[in-house]
């Protein structure tokens, strides 16, 4: 049984983060498959409970690989190959997570949800206080974006079955060590219990 304290729908907010074709592909089709359909669950309830839902896709136009400058290890080689064009099909959100009318949808150009978007006015707009975070991987958009929203005070969950890594160690490292200090870590099976109507 969870330790984390209830939720409050009405001021939470679920992040799905990432969940694109191109993104999936990265990790085995059983792993994708598996996380699909718990996400399904979980999009659902927090839906059917009264919560918002924010979805972060990475995109890119062509300006946005033009201002990558190629010091940046990590999307200097996206910005040379012309990879993950905001309009191409690998991009869009998952179809079976496909997004509703009064979701909050953004992309972004780096890692993290926040620092390239304007989600984080977005979601204080809606008196979101509250973030429960899924997204593919754990190393890259999770991480970054545990980070930068435990800097901003929001109160945090990390849905362990709702986020995954193509490296395996890196993964449990900061499922175990890193994301305990600054989030509730808990399964999805878990989240309908703390979810609560006032």
């Amino acid at each position: 049984m969870s330790t984390a304290p209830a939720l409050d729908p009405a001021h939470t907010a679920l992040l799905v983060m990432d969940y694109q074709p191109a993104i999936l592909a990265l990790l085995p089709e059983s792993d994708s498959e598996a996380l699909l359909g718990r996400m399904e669950e979980v999009i659902a309830d927090v839906r059917a409970r009264g919560g918002t839902v924010a979805y972060v896709r990475v995109g890119f136009t062509e300006a946005d690989w033009a201002a990558i400058p190629p010091t940046n290890r990590s999307f200097a080689p996206i910005a040379q190959h012309r990879l993950m064009h905001h309009a191409d099909l690998d991009t869009a959100i998952h179809e079976r997570l496909a997004p509703q009318d009064g979701d909050i949808i953004v992309r972004k150009i780096r890692y993290g949800g926040l620092s390239t978007t304007d989600l984080d006015q977005r979601l204080r707009e809606h008196g979101i206080t509250t973030l429960i975070i899924a997204g593919i991987s754990t190393s890259g958009v999770v991480l970054s974006t545990v980070l930068d929203a435990a800097d901003r005070d929001y109160q945090l969950y990390v849905l362990a079955d709702g986020v995954a890594d193509p490296d395996p160690e890196a993964h449990d490292v900061l499922l175990h060590h890193v994301f305990p200090a600054r989030a509730h870590v808990l399964e999805t099976a878990e989240l309908h219990t703390l979810l609560r109507a006032d």
